[in-house]
């Protein structure tokens, strides 16, 4: 009772705490200093109470969240108005311009000042998270829970089952919240031009150490350059899709029908590698999952893997907190969030993750995802508070990423997992590069899109009567898939996508597929590796661990191209790694889509 007490009253603290009149280089200093005193206390209990909701989803818990969410946000505005009156005081220190700056843009949805809008926003997030961790799809007329129908979608290969569980889902998870999201988008934005943004979407680009406009072209540039490799992509598993199904389920020609590509929103599609795989050389010799399933490995055992392979570069060992705190199951007993993410709890030590871990290929790449983020957090964990972060959000995403690409051969027969004589041999790269290009070329359009179409909705040029509208012409304009089924705008499909109602930036993940792979050539280099770049496996060489240690210390302390240098050598994001690594296939794809009609 007394600690419960003890949150509600620095609850309340928080939301009374007096604004601030800016005057001096001297008034600016003290201000961030007592806003990041204010946010480090506020921040523990609210990750408790965040992590309890997540973990045990009740009304209860829903409502206690919303308040510390109402809080949050009441706090973090009136912090980022007061910061924007310093915007012009000159003198500014480097550490106070660059905190200020965080202070006045770091909001992910800031409610305005007027009365019980704060509390309105808190309600109507925790509500439409709430229903999406609730959510059920259904197969064989059953109802199946969400992580159910994840794994379901990777395996069943039955198209009118397919149908089923994606319209099901996106009906009975999307199609409720759409009001509510509408909602939400008129107050968030309503508390950023109070901070002077013109809009959300606005307000997340701004976050990027450049002017918003310049980050929107940078994401698009970058498409550009890897595009025509996703082009290629498409064309060729639509060639297969259509040998499997037949023209009545899949053309030979146009998009491809999204329920096919072996992931609920078409966003990864290595789960369907079985029908793509070319034949003679798509057996790569192995299956991650099939292998951990014949060793008995559980999912702990899993993880263990995982902080094996960061322990093996010099990262010191997870605590044992993480172990008796983390959720590695889905409870038989409670709804959860079963959507996988790393938490720091108390911007120290106590790290953990949240999963709903299967045995599965799929899931033993999250988990080394998963971890990059508890081995970033823990190395930045003695700098200011305000600098607890990634040197931007895509760097936080990349790390378990690129790790995550050290899932070599190799690494399989180091760990014990893979037995050296049934290494693949170099006949079996080509399978071994199209497994990986379904994931982390296929998901490139998806990761582009999905903040493509939040700012058009922040901005109005997608207007709450064609959300549905909007949604689709993305996904088509960049993905090249339909839905299953006609969709009109009763719908709310973007909905039905964790990251929407969650109302996390989603540009991170697009930004993180690229940055992933500067990151994995740089570490190949830095361990002298000289053969085929998807072959290298830097596990165990802690000289490379010290020099990425040293640009995970960093944070978010300073702009993001100084950060990409410590490690890279270089201060620009380019998909040049990212070509290199699939170049032999992407000769390969020209090759097998000669003569067909590619695009759509």
């Amino acid at each position: 009772m007394k600690s419960a007490l003890s949150a509600i009253a620095l609850v309340t603290m928080v939301a009374g705490a007096p604004s601030v009149f800016a005057q001096s280089a001297a008034d600016a200093d003290k201000f961030v200093a007592d806003a990041e005193a204010e946010q480090r206390e506020f921040s523990v209990p609210k990750a408790q109470v965040d992590w309890i909701n997540e973990t045990y989803i009740t009304d209860d818990t829903n409502g206690i969240a919303a308040l510390f969410a109402t809080r949050e946000s009441e706090m973090r505005v009136r912090q980022a108005k007061d910061a924007a009156r310093f915007d012009k005081v000159p003198g500014l220190s480097f550490d106070t311009r660059r905190k200020i700056d965080v202070l006045r843009g770091g909001i992910t949805l800031p409610a305005p000042t007027t009365p019980g809008s704060a509390a309105e926003l808190a309600k109507v997030g925790t509500g439409i998270k709430g229903l999406y961790g609730a959510g059920r799809g259904t197969l064989d007329g059953k109802p199946i829970s969400g992580s159910d129908i994840e794994a379901a979608m990777g395996e069943v290969r039955d198209p009118a089952k397919l149908k089923e569980m994606w319209v099901s889902w996106h009906d009975n998870v999307g199609a409720p919240m759409r009001g509510d999201y509408a909602r939400m988008t008129e107050i968030a934005n309503a508390g950023a031009r109070e901070l002077g943004f013109s809009d959300v979407g606005a307000m997340w680009r701004s976050q990027y150490d450049m002017p918003a406009d310049e980050f929107a072209k940078l994401t698009d540039t970058l498409w550009q350059e890897v595009k025509p490799l996703y082009d290629d992509l498409h064309c060729y598993t639509r060639g297969k899709l259509n040998e499997k199904y037949g023209d009545a389920v899949q053309p030979k020609s146009g998009p491809i029908r999204a329920d096919l590509l072996g992931n609920m929103w078409a966003q990864e599609w290595g789960n369907i590698y079985d029908v793509v795989a070319p034949q003679g050389a798509g057996d790569i010799g192995y299956d991650v999952g099939e292998l951990l399933k014949a060793r008995g490995d559980d999912p702990l055992k899993m993880v263990k893997i995982g902080e094996g392979f960061y322990s093996s570069l010099g990262f010191a060992p997870l605590p044992a907190s993480f172990w008796n705190r983390s959720q590695f199951l889905k409870p038989a007993d409670r709804e959860v969030v079963c959507h996988a993410s790393a938490w720091d709890v108390d911007n120290k030590d106590d790290l953990r993750i949240k999963m709903c871990i299967k045995v599965n290929s799929d899931d033993f790449v999250t988990i080394h995802h998963e971890l990059g983020h508890n081995y970033y957090q823990r190395a930045y964990n003695k700098q200011p508070y305000l600098y607890l972060n990634g040197a931007n959000d895509g760097f936080h995403e990349a790390i378990g990423d690129f790790v995550a690409l050290s899932i070599t051969p190799d690494y399989l027969v180091s760990i014990g997992l893979l037995d050296k004589a049934k290494v693949p041999t170099a006949d079996k790269d080509l399978g071994l590069l199209l497994r990986q290009a379904m994931d982390k070329i296929a998901f490139l359009p998806f990761g582009l899109l999905v903040d493509k179409w939040r700012w058009g909705v922040f901005n109005g040029q997608i207007p709450a009567t064609g959300y549905e509208k909007g949604w689709n012409d993305l996904r088509l304009r960049y993905q090249g898939i339909v839905p299953p089924v006609p969709r009109d705008e009763t719908r709310f499909d973007p909905g039905a996508k964790f990251h929407v109602p969650a109302a996390v930036p989603y540009t991170r993940y697009f930004l993180a597929r690229i940055l992933q792979f500067q990151f994995y050539q740089a570490a190949c280099k830095q361990a002298g590796w000289t053969g085929p770049l998807h072959r290298c496996s830097f596990y165990g060489d802690k000289a490379v661990g010290a020099k990425l240690n040293a640009m995970l210390e960093m944070g978010a302390s300073k702009p993001w191209p100084d950060a990409l240098q410590a490690f890279t050598g270089s201060r620009e994001i380019s998909g040049k790694a990212m070509l290199a690594y699939f170049a032999p296939l992407r000769t390969w794809l020209k090759a097998q889509n000669k003569g067909k009609q590619c695009g759509w």
